[in-house]
């Protein structure tokens, strides 16, 4: 089982957080023990994150010192769980305008952009959480032939629907922002409506495919 550490987090949360390496299987712990705590009336949420879990306390002043025992022992205690998930294609277009660093990503990898396109659609990737922008699916199972750094220099602007990779994952901007991880290509799929509900496209436990297209046809 992995270690982790409870610390808290400001005034009002306590952080549960595991060692690496970032797992699939602690993921689904980490899931269960969300919905876990999500029936608790101390508990005002429960956010999880990759290998690691936030607790927002309604009594934090109170409650914050037996919290970090508690989510220590729940959390030896706690069983995966496999939330109800989709299989869900999101086509992109890589390269040229859509995607500026995929030469560069092959030749770091050492192969050509055809090869890297190929890589990247091959797996299949499971949500492990929503983060950084509302919509941001941080995926697992990225290829370890395709880890690559994030940039020096991160951009100003990264258009909304942009497919990256930052180390070893890989990701969908939901929305132009600012951004750090490699380009390799974009989708026209919307990743965040906030008139829809849900608002997002997708949620932790999807399983995705990236499916590559012409330009133009994504």
């Amino acid at each position: 089982m992995q270690r982790a550490r409870c610390y808290l987090l400001g005034e009002r949360a306590v952080v549960l957080e595991l060692e690496p390496p970032v797992s699939l299987f602690s993921q689904q712990r980490i899931w269960g023990l969300t919905e876990r705590l999500r029936g608790y009336p101390q508990v005002l949420e429960a956010i999880p994150g990759m290998n690691n879990l936030t607790v927002i306390l309604r009594d934090p002043q109170h409650q914050a010192l037996d919290a970090i025992e508690r989510l220590q022992t729940w959390w030896e205690e706690s069983e995966a769980v496999l939330p109800e998930s989709r299989d869900v294609a999101i086509p992109v277009v890589y390269g040229g305008e859509a995607g500026p660093d995929l030469d560069e990503v092959a030749r770091h990898c050492q192969m050509t952009p055809q090869q890297l396109v190929e890589a990247h659609s091959a797996a299949e990737y499971v949500v492990y959480f929503i983060g950084f922008q509302p919509g941001f699916p941080y995926l697992g199972g990225l290829d370890s032939r395709l880890h690559a750094p994030r940039r020096d220099e991160p951009r100003v602007l990264v258009p909304a629907g942009s497919v990256g990779i930052g180390g070893s994952q890989t990701g969908i901007y939901p929305l132009a922002s600012p951004g750090g991880w490699q380009l390799l290509g974009r989708t026209t799929l919307s990743l965040f409506n906030p008139q829809h509900q849900p608002p997002t496209l997708l949620r932790p436990g999807d399983k995705v495919r990236f499916v590559p297209q012409k330009e133009g046809v994504c």
